[in-house]
């Protein structure tokens, strides 16, 4: 697959979205879990703007027919890398690529999850392992291989996607989603004045297959708190287009950050029981 060639940008006032935002003319974008959800999602925006992307996900021929999909609509370069990011072998391969400086990767959207609900007493962990795996490690992993390029370089995004589980405290997924959190926030430190930007998406509901997946019911959920995928997105690429550490889509659900970050930490655990009962 030929990539295109990156061209140094003039002096003066850059031209095109994309020389405002990278501070040259063409980009790519890594994108874990990228062919469902968010993660879709985000391929569908980047490659709007015009950015070449590299899809990971385990499935190869979803892969392949998202690849197909976005070439033809938006006239990109697809590179697609099938990986499990459970397995380390797997993580380590697309750890190299996004530090491969022959084909340099600009933003990195650390999106791969799953949501869990295997009880925190189960005494068989391989889930809540997994998810640490796949949530935790492969961030860490992958995150830490992109910020290192980008430092080099001077410039790049990386996105990874949280939630607003983390201010909360529901089971394994609250936790795994708080380290992602509070990650992001000490990575976005370490990188601070280099170039490179750390934005930790924090959603609430989205629309996607996500919780069908997970056996999570959504039947009381009201239809007036979901967003849509592509309004999540959208408003998380122009939240880390302006350096914002934290991005929570939508007024109503900043709203909410506000007031479980106001709450008393009992009022915050009696909501996700709360929470919590309504979903079984």
């Amino acid at each position: 697959m030929g990539h295109r060639v990156r061209v140094a940008e003039p002096a003066g006032p850059p031209t095109g979205a994309r020389g405002r935002r990278y501070g040259f003319p063409m980009a790519t974008a890594l994108i874990t879990g990228a062919t469902a959800g968010i993660g879709a999602a985000f391929a569908r925006a980047l490659a709007g703007r015009g950015d070449d992307l590299v899809l990971v996900a385990r499935d190869k021929a979803r892969l392949d027919a998202a690849a197909s999909d976005l070439r033809a609509r938006h006239n990109v370069d697809v590179e697609v890398l099938q990986a499990d990011l459970a397995d380390r072998a797997d993580v380590a391969r697309v750890a190299a690529r996004l530090a491969d400086d022959a084909r340099p990767v600009d933003v990195l959207v650390n999106n791969a999850g799953f949501g869990t609900t295997t009880s925190l007493l189960d005494p068989d962990t391989s889930e809540h392992e997994r998810a640490l795996d796949v949530m935790c490690r492969a961030v860490l992993v992958l995150a830490g291989a992109a910020g290192r390029a980008m430092r080099h370089r001077g410039n790049g995004r990386i996105i990874n996607v949280a939630s607003l589980s983390a201010w909360i405290t529901q089971g394994d997924y609250s936790a795994v989603k708080a380290y992602v959190l509070a990650y992001s926030q000490g990575l976005a430190n370490e990188l601070h004045g280099t170039g490179v930007t750390v934005t930790a998406l924090c959603p609430g509901w989205v629309r996607t297959e996500f919780h069908d997946r997970a056996h999570i019911a959504t039947s009381g959920i009201p239809d007036a708190v979901w967003v849509d995928a592509d309004r999540c997105v959208a408003e998380c690429l122009a939240d880390a287009d302006a350096g914002r550490v934290i991005s929570i889509p939508t007024k109503r659900w900043k709203a909410a950050s506000i007031a479980l970050d106001a709450a008393p930490r009992p009022l915050r655990r009696w909501v996700s029981r709360v929470l919590t009962d309504t979903r079984n």
